[in-house]
This record gives C-alpha cells, sequence and structure tokens, in this order.
C-alpha cells in the first residue's frame, strides 16, 4: 500500500462538500457493556458532484474491514481520525459498506449501576459523535440517520427517529430506528437503559415520549409537569409546527451536561427528576423549554460555524424565557432578564469577547445571546419579529446559517437600524444598560427593584421603613429577596425586624434567602429561625440543618432526631449531611460503624458522580478519612464527568501535602485499578 499516497491531490486542501453530498446512512450496531465497545455494519449512499479520488469520514481510533463502493474492494486508509476512501470517483450515486468497531474514549459511555444493570448513552456536541460512529464533524454536512441497535432485551434502546421495527431474537431486540429529513451528526444519538415510559399528543399530533427510571415512576408529574405545555406554546409561539416527526425526553445518569437536544430526542441529568418538594429548587423546566427549542434552532437550522453560535444558544436561551414566562407570568420573565443582565454587566469588566465571535463564553453565547433577542423583539414588535422568524425557519431549513441570513429576513420586515443593533449586542463587549432598563421598567417588578437597589449605599436607619413596606407588599419574590441580600451585613439588633417580616412572607424563595444569610444565628433568633426546618424545600433545609447544629451544641441531638429520615434531592443532599453531623456529635449513635459505612457507600461507585462527590465532600471536611475514602477519591479522577475528575484531583492535591496522607495514599497505590494508578501516581509525582 505504500504507492496510496500518489492518489492523493489538492483535494485536501478544499472541501469536501463541494465534490461529495451524503444523503444517507444506515448503521445496524451491537454494544458490549462489558468491553465499553461498538461495532456494526454501515452503509452510506452519496453523490458525486465533481470528479475526485478521495473521500473521507471522520472516525476516532476505530477499525474498519470489507470497505466496499457498490459492492466491490476498494482501496482505504485508516489515520487514526479518518477514514480515507482511495477510487477514481467520476459523477453520480454511490454506495459505501464497511463493517467496524471502537471503544470509544469520549462521546459513548458506559454507566454502571447496581446488579450489574448499565446505562449506555452518547453525547456528540461539538466533533464528538466520530468518536463512536463514522460520520462528519462538519456541520453542514448533514445526512439522513437510520440506527438499528441489538440488545439485551430486558432494556430500552431509544435512537434518533422513529422506530420502524422491534424485532425479538432469543435474549436480544432488534431496534430499528429511522429520520425522514437530514441533521449534522453532532446531533446523532442512542439510549439504552431500563425505563418506563408515558405516551401523550401534542396538540398538532405530534407523539410525546416521557421517560423515567423504573425507580423513579412516583416522580413523573413533578418531572415532567410543564412538558406538554411548553411543547404546545413553543410550535404556537415559533410559527412553524416542530419539524420532527416525534419528541422524546429521557434522563440519564452522570450526563456531562443539564441536556443535549439530539434530534428528535433530549437527553437530561437525573438531577432534574425531582419529586414535589424538590420542584421548588431543581425542576426540569427551563432545561425542557431550552432543549426543545433548540429542536428548530440548531436541528432544523444549524450555524454555519462557532462565530455564529448565539443562533442556536441565543435563541434556545430566549424561546425558554418565553415559554416560562407563559408559565410563571411577567414579573419571572423580567426578574430572570434583570439578573442575567447583572451578571452580563459584571463579566463585561474582564470579558473581552463578544456575541459574535468563536471564543466568547457560555454567558455571552447564551445569555447575552437572548438578551439580543429580547431588544430586538420589542424593537420592531411581535408581529414583525414573527414574521421574519418564520420565514428564517421555512427559507433555511435543514441547511446551516449565519448572522446574516437571520439579518436579511429582519430587513424583509423592519426597517430597524441592524449596523447599529450588531455593532451594539453582538459585536461590543459592553452592555446597554440604559435600554436595557427603559425595557425592563415597563414591569413594575422591576421598577421596584431598581428603587431597591439605589438605596445600597444608604444607611439601614433611613431605608428601613421602605424596605420593611416592600417586604409586606404584595411585589414579586425576587424584589425580596434582595431586600435580604442587601441588609446581609448589617449588624443583627439592626435588620431584626427586617428578617421577621422576611419570614412572615411564607414565601419558600424569601425564607430561603434569610435561612442563606445568617451562618452565625444568635439565640433571640433561633426559635424563629428552626421554623425553616419545616419549609418544603430540601435547599433550604439543608442549609437550615447545618447551621442551626453548628449553632446550636445544646439541642444537637433535637436537630438530628427531626431530621433523621429525611434523604433531600435524588443525590442525597440531606441524607448525607445527616450521617456526617451525626457521627460529628459525640454519644449521639450506638452505631456509628454503621453510619460510617453509609456515608463511605454514598462515596462510591455504586451512586452518580453528583451523590458521590457529596459524600466525598462531607467525609473530608468532616475529617471522616480512611483507605475506602481514599480509594474512592482516586477514584473520582477516572470519571468521565471533567467536574468529578477535576475535584477529586484537586482533593487529593490538598491532601498530599499531608505527609500522613502522602504515606496512606503510597500504601494504597497497589490495590487500585491502572487507570486509578496511573492517576494517582501523576499527582504523587507532582
Amino acid at each position: 500500500m505504500k504507492y496510496i499516497f500518489l492518489f492523493i491531490t489538492s483535494f485536501v486542501f478544499a472541501q469536501q462538500t463541494k465534490f461529495v453530498d451524503f444523503k444517507s446512512v444506515n448503521g445496524q450496531l451491537k454494544l458490549n457493556a462489558t468491553e465499553k465497545s461498538v461495532s456494526g455494519t454501515v452503509v452510506y449512499q452519496f453523490d458525486i458532484l465533481n470528479p475526485i479520488d478521495t473521500i473521507k469520514i471522520d472516525a476516532k481510533n476505530m477499525e474498519f474491514s470489507h470497505v466496499q463502493i457498490d459492492n466491490k474492494d476498494v482501496l482505504f486508509i485508516n489515520t487514526g481520525k479518518e477514514l480515507q476512501i482511495i477510487s477514481n470517483f467520476q459523477k453520480g450515486e454511490k454506495h459505501l459498506t464497511f463493517e467496524y468497531s471502537a471503544k470509544p474514549k469520549q462521546a459513548l459511555y458506559f454507566v454502571n449501576i447496581e446488579n450489574s444493570e448499565v446505562q449506555i448513552w452518547t453525547q456528540g456536541q461539538g466533533r464528538y459523535t466520530s468518536n463512536w460512529f463514522p460520520s462528519f464533524d462538519d456541520v453542514k454536512e448533514k445526512v439522513i440517520f437510520s440506527l438499528g441497535i441489538t440488545y439485551d432485551k430486558d432494556y430500552q434502546v431509544v435512537s434518533n427517529g422513529i422506530l420502524s421495527e422491534k424485532k425479538s431474537n432469543g435474549n436480544s431486540i432488534h431496534w430499528q430506528y429511522r429520520m425522514e429529513n437530514p441533521m449534522s451528526s453532532y446531533l446523532l444519538m442512542l439510549a439504552i437503559g431500563k425505563y418506563d415510559k408515558k405516551e401523550f399528543r401534542a396538540k398538532s399530533k405530534i407523539p410525546l415520549e416521557y421517560y423515567l427510571e423504573n425507580k423513579d415512576t412516583n416522580r413523573f408529574e413533578p418531572t415532567y409537569r410543564y412538558s406538554k405545555r411548553i411543547f404546545d406554546f413553543l410550535e404556537k409561539e415559533i410559527g412553524v409546527k416542530y419539524p420532527w416527526q416525534v419528541y422524546r425526553e429521557i434522563p440519564v445518569r452522570d450526563f456531562l451536561y443539564a441536556g443535549m437536544e439530539n434530534t428528535t430526542t433530549t437527553l437530561f441529568a437525573t438531577r432534574y427528576v425531582v419529586d414535589s418538594i424538590g420542584f421548588e429548587d431543581r425542576n426540569y423546566t427551563n432545561v425542557d423549554a431550552h432543549e426543545l427549542a433548540h429542536h428548530w434552532f440548531g436541528d432544523l437550522i444549524t450555524a454555519e460555524n462557532s462565530t455564529h453560535h448565539w443562533l442556536q444558544e441565543g435563541f434556545a436561551t430566549y424561546y425558554a424565557a418565553l415559554a416560562e414566562r407563559e408559565i410563571y407570568g411577567d414579573d419571572f420573565f423580567y426578574s430572570k432578564l434583570y439578573q442575567t443582565a447583572q451578571q452580563i454587566k459584571f463579566a463585561s469588566r474582564s470579558d473581552t469577547i463578544p456575541v459574535l465571535n468563536a471564543k466568547a463564553s457560555s454567558l455571552t453565547f447564551y445569555e447575552k445571546g437572548a438578551w439580543a433577542l429580547f431588544v430586538l423583539h420589542e424593537s420592531i414588535g411581535d408581529k414583525a419579529f414573527k414574521k421574519a422568524i418564520k420565514s428564517y425557519l421555512k427559507k433555511y431549513a435543514y441547511q446551516t446559517v449565519n448572522t446574516q441570513n437571520f439579518f436579511d429576513e429582519i430587513r424583509k420586515v423592519s426597517n430597524f437600524d441592524l449596523e447599529k443593533f450588531q455593532k451594539t449586542w453582538l459585536e461590543s463587549t459592553a452592555f446597554d444598560t440604559p435600554a436595557a432598563n427603559a425595557l425592563l421598567s415597563k414591569n413594575k417588578a422591576i421598577q421596584v427593584r431598581l428603587e431597591v437597589d439605589k438605596l445600597k449605599k444608604t444607611p439601614l436607619v433611613e431605608k428601613q421603613d421602605f424596605l420593611r413596606k416592600t417586604l409586606e407588599s404584595d411585589v414579586y419574590e425576587s424584589v425580596k429577596e434582595s431586600i435580604v441580600s442587601q441588609i446581609e451585613s448589617e449588624k443583627y439588633e439592626d435588620k431584626k425586624e427586617l428578617l421577621q417580616v422576611a419570614l412572615q412572607t411564607n414565601n419558600i424563595q424569601v425564607r430561603q434567602a434569610v435561612a442563606a444569610s445568617l451562618s452565625k444565628i444568635p439565640e433571640g433568633f433561633r426559635i424563629e429561625y428552626e421554623t425553616l426546618l419545616n419549609d418544603k424545600s430540601y435547599q433550604t433545609q439543608e442549609v437550615v440543618l447545618y447551621y442551626l447544629w453548628k449553632n446550636f451544641p445544646d439541642h444537637r441531638t433535637e436537630y438530628l432526631n427531626k431530621s433523621k429520615n429525611w434523604i433531600g434531592f435524588n443525590d442525597y443532599n440531606l441524607r448525607t449531611l445527616w450521617l456526617s453531623l451525626a457521627l460529628s456529635t459525640p454519644n449521639y449513635s450506638d452505631n456509628p460503624e454503621d453510619l460510617v459505612s453509609e456515608l463511605i457507600a454514598f462515596s462510591s461507585t455504586k451512586y452518580e458522580a453528583t451523590t458521590r462527590q457529596n459524600a466525598l465532600e462531607k467525609l473530608l471536611s468532616f475529617k471522616i478519612i480512611n483507605d475506602q475514602v481514599l480509594s474512592n477519591l482516586v477514584n473520582a479522577t477516572t470519571h468521565h464527568m471533567w467536574q468529578f475528575s477535576k475535584f477529586g484531583r484537586d482533593s487529593i492535591r490538598f491532601l498530599l501535602k499531608n505527609s500522613e496522607m502522602r504515606a496512606s495514599f503510597e500504601r494504597i497505590l497497589p490495590n487500585l485499578n491502572p487507570d486509578e494508578q496511573f492517576q494517582l501516581n501523576r499527582l504523587l509525582k507532582e
């Protein structure tokens, strides 16, 4: 094969899409959870637009065999990053077939659960799908995908599009999914797990499927409380029917992000699987709406490159805000815009990268992009904005777009000064506060909020009456929270009356603000503060239990008895805290060894990363450390979630400063698996 490179021409310097148009692909896959591998047969149908001698498919660290064009063996090169097919390609339709196998280091994840159960899911955002399926990193190459997956009969298997066939074969089931329209490869997905499913129909008759793990079926209502309403709202608000055949939502364990808008099937983090109490602090509403909005802005039309990424994230963020406005009202909508404006203004002091830049921050792409759309929407009016959006989506459906494509549609409906708009909102890092405040001030709650903010440097005695009256009024909760925040640094005796009034609002969020603002609780406020233990909020209960335990040692047994059966969110935040406090309270438990074992178990691989980190943080903070804790900490450094692995590394670095801890890590080193040994050795040598 040494002569292969003679075939390679200047094509490598040109865009493949000018020569080749990939139309469709059918992949028949098998997954091996034990080996963490994927293999299968792939058939691509494509058109040669202009003669060419090399075509390529992105494929990271894969093995290939039986590579054929139109049923004839063909010369190919596997570079480790690409599959390159060498031939004298002439204009016309072609079929490429091959077999492949891979053990992906990213993008395809195998999450082990108790009793040998597993969840398998993908995350292709960016250019990652080519780690598990031979495909295209270039978003401009849109293909009609069909995936067939064979797996254990006890599991649900989901991929993009409609389920066209489900066939049993012994202990396995073959699931065949197919799309009708093309999409970019980063949106390809599969998810495998033990789920229950509920089915509904949107007003437009689109099938809606909502999944939960079998153990979580009693959390269906609060988790998916507004999902169908969001779907119906966005179809109406956007003005273009949902462009795909079906819509599904599936929670997966140890997901890398809040959610991901894979075409027809959103995957989201299990932290949003909540009961009715958890809904108050950690509900799925915003993520739900954001990922669904992407099915128009991102999936149907895709930004041609990262410079125009705001056309996806800014739009999804803005339409999610509009959906929340529909559900929670104007005060919620304007208050959230106010909060993000403050974040953007603060960040702009050091962030010098504007919206129209591939290196912009998430805050810039998402929140400032949404703010830009809010300004544009308000400036040209609702009718014109919706007309332009509808035209934009229909004109560029199943294509890639840039900012000027969007502006072209705005120009058709309005003579709004888009050049000035672009310079102010998309090319400048400054935030136009006067313009923002003028729009926000249409809302009465924001008018009051701005009055409260003006008083930040005013002595408490001079503003106390105004603040009290505001707390006693029916103004929106975020204004009252801002008052609690504003007086946080004041002496307790001076602000006592205002804190009491804040508690008397009986608003969970305002009371939570009070709870978090007092790390030192005076005895005279103890009884009132204790009432917060009864609030229907796991977040409030966590803060209050810890602060009460810390401030009033004589009452620790009382607090621990009251909270001994608390669990909290699905990351066990209250249970792990209770175990830590119980173990740190002398003579409280008759069986401290059992409590230690339970807390350490929460830090093990039996649980999700969020639970494990919760437990490890508490074990380290309360100095409950043994070899098993250290082993679990080292294992964290090998986890696919970068936030958790970073926590593991940073915690080990801190512990290694202590010579006894260093000796302990060196002692457990031989008992670790190879990946763990590699990570710990690196840290020991730093």
